[in-house]
């Protein structure tokens, strides 16, 4: 009798263990979840079902008239572009970046090693929030205000730290053996990095271009601050001052929020597999 007890205690223990991780993530899921759904459903609702006093959960019939006013707006296609632009070329710029000194600081010993670790800790640790007014004053004095290259450099230097320190893991993790085995077969050192260890930093480099794209694409302060001309500003800047002649207009809002979090979705489905192992592994390795 005791040990049958014993059993059924140990088997209930076990389904608890089984289970509530699983009731856990459902949980966080759906917390987590929910403001994206309600933000792609009132995008397709009708201005009655958002502007009423009962909540409609499910679109009863959907229209695309919110989509067809946010993209009609002024300026809304010359924004994504400079989106695009300013977060593609800053993120292909920290990669570049990255890759030389995550080499560097992982393979070779070097005076103030150490300290430059330190620093790109501290970097990444700090809120870019407290530099605005800085950066703000040296662009100002340098009259580079209104500027999609100021912004451009800001953000590739934003995203350095942690795409550095990520990489610097992958590289340190890759034997040295296998970049000393093609050197003796005749590559020189920059022939073994790209043959041998750069094919092996793929899920680093799609985390860190996952995690740059992210933090660039949203990024709202810095672009506020120093670009006062509409012209030069980026989405979520546009977003904040969508209005019509009527006021707040809820469904084109959403709408153009929806279209504004496709590339980050779309994004994030391709590479997710691979970004996060290389998140993971970057910041165990090394």
């Amino acid at each position: 009798m005791k040990r049958s007890a014993l059993n059924r205690r140990t088997g209930s223990g076990s389904l608890l263990g089984r289970v509530w991780p699983g009731v856990t993530a459902a949980v966080l899921f759906i917390v987590f979840a929910f403001p994206v759904y309600w933000m792609f459903a009132t995008a397709f609702k009708a201005n009655k079902d958002i502007v009423g006093d009962t909540p409609v959960w499910f679109p009863a019939a959907p229209t695309l008239d919110h989509f067809s006013k946010a993209v009609a707006a002024d300026g809304f296609w010359t924004l994504v572009g400079n989106s695009f632009a300013v977060t593609l070329i800053a993120v292909g710029l920290s990669l570049v970046i990255a890759l030389l000194a995550s080499f560097a600081v992982a393979r070779m010993r070097f005076r103030g090693r150490r300290g430059f670790i330190l620093v790109m800790m501290t970097a990444q640790m700090a809120p870019w929030e407290v530099l605005v007014i800085a950066y703000y004053m040296i662009v100002r004095d340098a009259g580079m205000l209104n500027s999609l290259v100021p912004l451009t450099a800001i953000y590739t230097v934003m995203v350095l730290p942690f795409t550095v320190l990520t990489l610097r893991g992958y590289v340190a993790a890759v034997p040295k053996e296998l970049e000393e085995s093609a050197m003796v077969d005749g590559c020189t050192r920059t022939q073994a990095f790209i043959r041998v260890i750069f094919p092996l930093l793929a899920p680093g480099l799609m985390a860190t271009s996952l995690f740059g794209f992210v933090t660039i694409w949203n990024e709202f302060p810095m672009v506020l601050i120093l670009n006062k001309d509409p012209g030069a500003q980026t989405l979520p800047v546009w977003l904040t001052g969508f209005r019509t002649t009527f006021g707040d207009d809820w469904g084109a809002t959403m709408a153009a929020s929806s279209l504004f979090a496709v590339p980050i979705l779309v994004l994030f489905v391709i590479l997710q597999r691979k970004a996060v192992g290389g998140l993971t592994s970057g910041a165990v390795k090394g």
